[in-house]
């Protein structure tokens, strides 16, 4: 069968384009596991404690007051006024608060797939300051069944480990876990006598001792809130609106200090994130994992059908340029090789971890076609230098996952040089007279 240029280029694109099925296999298996490791990590958390986020403590006071009422009887016409109780509340955030705590990470292992959960060891103070007549006026002096509470919003109780109890000033008070009218979850503290609240400052101190997987936060409610946090965990990730003010981050773990003023947090959102479980306005550290082998398998297999098109093309040129045929079988062999790469990668990543994976797999797959295009090629030299082609192009796909926020610019690097190569190598290649030589090779 006579293969010309034209043909000869077509057979190599669609071979190309069927490697596409074993890729797009290897990509769906990759997404496969990448769901069951997000199954465990929900699973952890179901069975111990989710994510957590600490909103308060806030004292609230509610009350009823008598006020008028007006109603239209729709028959006549008229308008009525009759008193009607009409529930209020008011809420008092703290002067201070102040926020120091030590979480050490634990991973707890369903299979090959692990989750990681963290216990927090914490302990808030600060101080209120409740203004004369709660601040309402001659509004307090009509108020009737007044009752006060401290609230302490915490998003899953689960993960409480300890009875915390409230120091007020000085005083020991139990906290209950009861339904909260401010917070969707929490635990609060009743005051036997709302008046001995009026008109005066209190300080606070309450333990807590806290489980939780992924992620903790705090909703900085005061009019002056600090925290700092230390664990053992070296790689966090700080997300929330408020970024800390000083970190360090080491092998050992970190050390964080927030702090932030009233000026610059908004206390209704914080209340309404509460009410729907979390709040945006908060400081935040995860504890997750840097580096995702599931998100990182992801992305090289996208890298793949480049993978395999810059293989060809350089076959394809060595085949122009040395005169040298290389059979299509030949081609998707190779293309099964690099394919089994990105296979490879996945399943050693989840033993080894995805550095190891990555340089077992590119390097066996390098030894492996090296072996064969030493004989395919009719050249050990061309073999093994074609292997060390395929390393650099290992190297730069590396590159690109390590490095996300340049992967497009190094992309784009390596698309370049690799048509500048191709420019440069058949700047004086007559493509009309291979083809006249292939037509009479042919005949």
């Amino acid at each position: 069968m006579r293969w010309n240029l034209f043909l000869k280029a077509f057979a190599v694109m669609a071979i190309a384009l069927v490697l596409v099925v074993p890729l797009t296999m290897i990509y769906s298996q990759v997404e496969d596991r990448h769901k069951r490791q997000m199954e465990v990590e929900a699973n952890v958390a179901n069975s111990s404690a989710g994510p957590q986020q600490i909103i308060g403590p806030l004292v609230v006071v509610d009350y009823s007051v008598r006020v008028e009422k007006q109603q239209k009887d729709e028959k006549t016409g008229l308008i009525s006024t009759h008193l009607e109780d009409e529930a209020r509340q008011r809420i008092f955030v703290p002067k201070e608060l102040a926020i120091k705590g030590d979480a050490t990470v634990e991973e707890r292992n369903r299979g090959l797939y692990k989750a990681q959960l963290y216990n927090l060891n914490s302990k808030l103070t600060g101080r209120f300051a409740i203004p004369t007549d709660m601040g309402l006026g001659t509004e307090w002096k009509a108020a009737k069944g007044a009752r006060a509470h401290l609230v302490l919003g915490i998003s899953d109780l689960r993960g409480i480990r300890n009875r915390p109890v409230l120091q007020w000033n000085g005083k020991p008070l139990e906290f209950e876990s009861e339904d909260l009218a401010t917070l969707s979850h929490g635990i609060q503290v009743a005051f036997p006598d709302v008046n001995g609240l009026d008109g005066r400052e209190f300080t606070f101190e309450i333990p807590l001792e806290l489980t939780g997987t992924k992620n903790f936060s705090v909703a900085p409610v005061a009019e002056r809130t600090e925290m700092s946090l230390r664990s053992d965990w070296p790689d966090p990730s700080f997300g929330g609106r408020f970024l800390p003010l000083t970190h360090h981050v080491g092998p050992g773990g970190f050390e964080a200090r927030w702090q932030v003023s009233s000026l610059a947090r908004d206390l209704s959102k914080i209340l309404e994130g509460g009410k729907d479980h979390f709040t945006e306005e908060a400081f935040e550290v995860a504890f997750i994992r840097p580096v995702n082998i599931y998100l990182q398998s992801e992305r090289a297999v996208k890298y793949g059908f480049l993978f395999v098109g810059l293989t060809f093309a350089a076959f394809l040129m060595f085949e122009l340029l040395k005169r040298l045929r290389i059979h299509p079988m030949q081609y998707l062999l190779v293309g099964l090789g690099l394919a089994m790469f990105f296979l490879l990668l996945i399943s050693l990543a989840e033993h080894i971890g995805f550095l190891d994976a990555y340089i077992t797999a590119s390097s066996a797959c390098i030894l492996l076609l090296g072996f064969y295009l030493e004989q395919v090629l009719q050249s050990r030299l061309h073999g093994w230098g074609f292997a060390g082609a395929l390393t650099l192009l290992y190297g730069v796909l590396y590159g690109l996952l390590i490095s996300e926020d340049n992967a497009l610019i190094m992309g784009s690097l390596l698309l370049f040089c690799a048509l500048a190569s191709v420019m440069l190598a058949t700047r004086k290649l007559d493509w009309y007279g291979i083809s006249q030589k292939d037509e009479v090779a042919g005949s």
